[in-house]
């Protein structure tokens, strides 16, 4: 059964820094390329980044360019999303994405909220 399970979201000032988590099971992550995306209030979700297999191939949304990393251990079947110089504009619920078989997989989401 493929899960994933997101965690690290909290409430932090601007400027401050997070670290996301998405824990994969049910499959091996290192075969597949994996998202990070957001969604806002009364938005729709948004791409924010994602890595390939190699990891040496990454995306980033021009918004959080310069500010965020991802990174995966596969050894752990863990993708990260280090978040730096946090804007009230990232405040969203997060979720990670894999795509199986045609299938789109999402965690339960994370709840980021920059506020001071």
């Amino acid at each position: 059964q493929v899960q994933l399970v997101e965690s690290g979201g909290v409430l932090v000032q601007p400027g401050g820094s997070l670290r996301l988590s998405c824990a994969a099971s049910g499959f091996t992550l290192d075969y597949y390329v994996i998202g990070w995306f957001r969604q806002a209030p009364g938005k729709e979700r948004e791409g924010v980044s994602c890595i390939s297999r190699s990891t040496f191939n990454t995306y980033y949304a021009d918004s959080v360019k310069g500010r965020f990393t991802i990174s995966r251990d596969n050894a752990k079947n863990t993708v990260t999303l280090q978040m730096n110089s946090l804007k009230p504009e990232d405040t969203a619920v997060y979720y990670c994405n894999v795509v199986l078989g045609g299938l789109d997989y999402w965690g339960q989401g994370t709840q980021v909220t920059v506020s001071s």
